[in-house]
């Protein structure tokens, strides 16, 4: 399963890159707009020594230091809420086939957000248990605490993959609790946190190919200060939130995809079951209904 999980992870990512930019161009748009105002509020006088605010070593102190942070804390949010827009966009675009207002944001979109954030409260909850027996279990038995410090954080990923359908159902409307995700990924929770480690280690490959880029591009051809040196500044953290978004919803329209099918083959057996039983009854019905005529005419000839 953990193949046919990445395989088809990675097949959907490749053949629907297009598809992530038709159906999320306006919120592209707006990741750089919005990136651009930051670096123009963030620039220093002889421009960034890293090429973007986001990347930027925080060397101001007192009051511009807690502005920086509240700016980079702003971004950060910013670019969360434009990458889940998107991944909206995209998951409704080939699961279902929309073609939506390429700015749409309404309470589909709200109802996406509550489930990240609860997410990521669960994913703290699940994690620091873990961590704290971890430590315990450390001071008695020590590999064994060790092991489990270390496999923690892998743990806590198979448990938060075991509920993260509910992200895309609720992009599709579809109203899945946290109980039905899990139920609908008993026997591939293992795989979907291998699949999630595989995407994580591409996205940051990508993300890392993406900012060496735009920096060797910058560097010869953009100066430091200016509009162009802002774009570029831009171009960083916009980017590697559309590769972010681009695998991880490829991998979670695969994972609901998935166990949507395996629901429908169990129902479909399930019904096929039902209509064989159904079939059965009604032929024995009709052996019962010939005994009869067979029983009556029988008693007819022998009275004749």
């Amino acid at each position: 399963m953990l193949l046919v999980v990445i395989s088809r992870t990675l097949d959907l990512a490749r053949h629907r890159l297009p598809t992530l930019f038709s159906a999320g161009w306006g919120y592209m748009l707006v990741l750089v707009a919005l990136n651009v105002a930051i670096s123009l509020q963030m620039m220093p006088e002889n421009g960034f020594t890293t090429g973007s605010y986001m990347m930027e070593p925080l060397t101001a102190t007192g009051d511009a230091a807690a502005r920086e942070k509240a700016l980079r804390g702003l971004a950060v949010l910013a670019n969360i809420l434009a990458g889940f827009s998107i991944a909206v966009a995209y998951l409704r675009r080939i699961l279902l086939g929309e073609r939506g207002f390429p700015l749409a944001f309404g309470a589909r979109n709200i109802r996406v957000a509550w489930k990240l954030a609860l997410l990521g409260l669960l994913s703290v909850l699940f994690f620091l248990p873990l961590l704290l027996l971890g430590a315990l279990l450390t001071s008695v038995t020590g590999p064994i605490g060790g092991f489990l410090l270390l496999a923690s954080p892998f743990i806590t990923l198979m448990l938060v993959q075991r509920v993260s359908l509910v992200l895309p159902a609720a992009a599709l409307d579809d109203s899945m609790s946290l109980k039905d995700s899990w139920r609908l990924t008993a026997g591939i929770g293992w795989s979907l946190a291998f699949a999630a480690l595989v995407v994580s280690l591409l996205a940051a490959l990508a993300t890392g190919l993406w900012i060496g880029f735009v920096s060797l591009v910058g560097d010869a051809f953009v100066p430091a200060t200016g509009l162009a040196a802002q774009l570029r500044s831009a171009l960083v953290p916009m980017g590697a939130m559309v590769i972010l978004t681009w695998l991880f919803a490829s991998l979670h329209a695969t994972a609901y995809a998935l166990t949507r099918e395996r629901f429908v083959e169990q129902a479909g057996l399930r019904m096929a079951d039902a209509e064989r039983v159904a079939v059965r009854r009604e032929e024995a019905h009709r052996d019962k209904a010939r005994q009869a005529v067979r029983s009556v005419l029988g008693s007819r000839s022998r009275r004749d």
